[in-house]
């Protein structure tokens, strides 16, 4: 199954600008005004890249992705022109706001290891005491990162990002409107689910023209997290785990075999089982968001695929 996945792309498309290979995406430039994002099978956690690529997680992210660039494009426009393949997204060059706009409804995650090392301060912004992992926050916090092109995204607070002239005052109040916005629509979307959106994060840029619009994916399990609904509070009650619909899974599995992306530390081996393992828990996510059956896209010759895709459809702009 795993030699079927889409580790690593070369493609020249015509008119071809440049290229761009993220952790996950790689994104290609024609005419330095369209953008070409694949959605790799490839999975990074702790800024890591892993070494084994996990079937259809690219198809999944692309169509969660492509589904909520639609469902939310009422309340910010958004970068995307077409999705002419299951793992292929085409739209808008936009620059690139510096920051990541993280959003949490629940203290999970990262923000859990702060709290759990004695931190009551993230980002700037008061953690109430007394919260257990997984809690609700009274109202969601907004936790921006640095986004950065090698190495640890690093979190920064929202007067270190003006001060330093990452993102303009006008402009950033913008990015925390519309990140509030989209979280509030996200938290409904998943609630008709039987889900509970826990946290995410936006990303944003400025068209050629300067408009700010949404870019690159949103409300996928590798940018977000997600509880079931039904049980949520009985867990919490009895001081279990919740189960995670996200990539959570796959950085609990990588500490529990001794690896957080520090220096010296050998990543683990994935073997088959995990990585089908891996694979059936992004399907599973696609299943319970959009309420859908996944139907799995031809993977016997996917490079291909994806080639006449794309072509066939720059071809007629």
């Amino acid at each position: 199954m795993n030699n079927k996945a889409i580790i690593k792309t070369d493609f020249l498309f015509k008119n071809q600008t440049n290229v761009y290979k993220g952790k996950v995406r790689d994104v290609y430039t024609i005419n330095n005004d369209i953008l070409v994002m694949i959605a790799s099978d490839r999975i990074s956690a702790f800024d890591t890249v892993l070494p084994k690529g996990i079937p259809y997680k690219g198809q999944v992210l692309n169509q969660i992705a492509a589904s909520f660039l639609d469902l939310t494009s009422s309340i910010v426009p958004n970068w995307k022109l077409s999705t002419p393949d299951p793992v292929v997204t085409i739209g808008h060059y936009c620059e690139p706001f510096k920051v990541e706009m993280v959003i949490r409804g629940y203290l999970s995650g990262h923000a859990w290891r702060e709290y759990s090392a004695g931190k009551r301060l993230i980002c700037g912004v008061n953690m109430p005491d007394g919260m257990k992992e997984n809690d609700k926050f009274p109202t969601p916090i907004i936790t921006p990162t640095t986004k950065a092109d090698h190495g640890h995204d690093e979190d920064i607070t929202r007067e270190k990002i003006i001060r330093s002239s990452l993102v303009s005052e006008e402009d950033y109040s913008y990015l925390e409107e519309m990140t509030q916005s989209l979280f509030a629509k996200g938290t409904e979307f998943a609630k008709d689910k039987g889900l509970i959106l826990v946290d995410t994060k936006y990303e944003f840029g400025k068209t050629n023209s300067g408009k700010i619009v949404l870019i690159d994916e949103i409300h996928t399990p590798d940018s977000s997290r997600y509880f079931y609904l039904n049980g949520y509070q009985e867990i919490q009650d009895s001081g279990q785990k919740q189960k995670q619909l996200s990539k959570e899974f796959v950085r609990e599995w990588l500490i529990q075999n001794g690896f957080q992306g520090k220096d010296n530390q050998v990543i683990p081996n994935m073997d088959i089982g995990l990585i089908d393992s891996i694979s059936n828990r992004y399907i599973e996510l696609y299943e319970n968001i959009t309420g859908n059956v996944f139907h799995k896209a031809d993977i016997s010759n996917i490079l291909n695929r994806i080639e006449n895709n794309v072509n066939g459809y720059l071809d007629k702009l």
